[in-house]
């Protein structure tokens, strides 16, 4: 299934992100693809204030992953760009992903890719203008109650 939306700065791709943030149940994982600088770490800090977190965003890029208290969830962010082997933290984020008070957001997945499981969903983030992006939302059907009401 896919959904789609049109972004036209930061502001608007954190109010998107905000949206699914309310929708989120927890054991939910998320697969965020961009190029650098597409705007991964806008769409995690809108996904967290959805969730109700207060905690400031910032991108993983350097210390591999992030975490971020909601309330009876924790949003956890990882960044493997900079990784050649995953190691220890495949291990690490395979428990995690079996968490249901979890929300998992992972960028530049496909080094884990025999971690990531079959059915989560995707977010593509596209650069269309210098602050414009199209966001693409792919997703198995049991992540369908995420966009029921933004249809």
């Amino acid at each position: 299934m896919q959904t789609y939306f049109k972004s036209t700065g930061p502001d608007d791709t954190e109010v998107v992100a905000e949206k699914l943030g309310h929708e989120l149940n927890g054991g939910e994982i998320i697969e965020l693809v961009s190029d650098l600088g597409g705007g991964k770490t806008t769409f995690v800090r809108g996904l967290a204030r959805g969730l109700g977190s207060h905690d400031k965003v910032r991108s993983p890029s350097f210390t591999i992953a992030n975490e971020y208290r909601t309330g009876e969830l924790t949003l956890h962010h990882f960044d493997f760009y900079r990784l050649d082997d995953p190691g220890i933290v495949a291990r690490e984020l395979a428990e995690i992903l079996t968490d249901k008070k979890a929300v998992v957001v992972i960028e530049w997945a496909k080094i884990i890719g025999k971690v990531l499981p079959r059915a989560h969903l995707v977010v593509t983030l596209a650069q269309t203008g210098e602050q414009a992006r199209d966001i693409t939302f792919d997703y198995p059907e049991d992540y369908s109650y995420l966009f029921d009401k933004q249809t």
